[in-house]
C-alpha cells in the first residue's frame, strides 16, 4: 500500500511480500474471532454487567460513550491474537494493540457491533468470486467481462488486488495498522466500492450492498 496523504487517506506502506503477511495475518486472526464470537459474547456481556468495573461517559468523538473497561473480552482477543502469531511462522506485520475500553472502542457492546460486521463485507467478496463461472456461461455476461477486464480470471485478480491492497492500506478514520483499524480500513474500502471500475459487474451478479438484503 501506498504512503499517507492525509489523515484518513492511506497511512501504511508496505512492500508487496510485507503486505501478502500484513492481509494474511489479519485474515487468520478475524477467522478465529468468528469462531470463538459465542465466547466473546459471553465476555462482553460479563464485562458490560460487571459490578466492579464502573463506567464514565465521555465524548470519545462520535457523540457520547459509556467507556468501560473490557478484562474478559481483552483476554480472550489477546489469546486469539497469541494463536495467530504463533501460526503466522514469520514476524507480526504491524500493531498487536487491542483497543478496549478507550475512544476507539469504548466497550465490550461496540467491541462485539465491530467484529460482527466482519461476515458483512467478506461474504459479498466471496460470493462474486465464487459466482463468476456461472455468471459467464451467460454469452452477454461472457462478452462483457472479455471486453472489459480481459477474462474471468482477470477481474477476479483485479478485485481481489484492490481490496487486499486497499483494503488493508490504514485508511479511515481511526486507522492503521493495530488491531482495529484494519476492521476500519476493509470498512473504509466498502464506501468506494461504486467507483471502482469492477462495480458494474458486481451489481450485474445481484450485488444488493455491504449492508446486507433488506427486500
Amino acid at each position: 500500500s501506498s504512503g499517507s496523504s492525509g489523515s484518513s487517506g492511506p497511512t501504511l506502506s508496505h512492500s508487496h511480500a510485507t503486505q501478502y503477511t500484513f492481509v494474511w495475518q489479519s485474515l487468520k486472526l478475524w477467522c478465529k474471532v468468528q469462531r470463538s464470537m459465542h465466547k466473546l459474547w459471553v465476555c462482553a456481556d460479563d464485562d458490560l454487567l460487571s459490578t466492579s468495573t464502573s463506567y464514565h461517559l465521555y465524548n470519545t468523538g462520535q457523540g457520547l460513550n459509556r467507556v468501560q473497561s473490557c478484562p474478559k473480552v481483552g483476554r480472550v482477543m489477546r489469546s486469539l491474537l497469541s494463536q495467530t502469531q504463533s501460526e503466522a511462522g514469520t514476524g507480526w506485520v504491524g500493531l498487536s494493540v487491542v483497543h478496549l475500553g478507550d475512544r476507539d472502542v469504548p466497550n465490550a457492546l461496540v467491541f462485539i457491533d465491530k467484529y460482527t460486521q466482519i461476515p458483512r463485507f467478506l461474504n459479498p467478496i466471496v460470493s462474486f468470486i465464487q459466482g463468476l463461472p456461472e455468471l459467464c456461461q451467460d454469452p452477454i455476461m461472457e462478452a462483457y467481462v472479455r471486453t472489459q477486464f480481459g477474462s474471468m480470471q482477470k477481474l477476479k485478480m483485479a478485485v481481489l488486488c484492490d481490496y487486499f491492497k486497499h483494503g488493508f492500506d490504514g485508511s479511515g478514520d481511526d486507522g492503521g495498522s493495530c488491531i482495529d483499524g484494519r476492521l476500519t480500513s476493509s470498512w473504509n474500502w466498502t464506501s468506494k466500492i461504486a467507483k471502482k471500475p469492477y462495480y458494474h459487474a458486481f451489481m450485474l451478479s445481484g450485488f444488493q450492498g455491504f449492508d446486507g438484503d433488506f427486500k
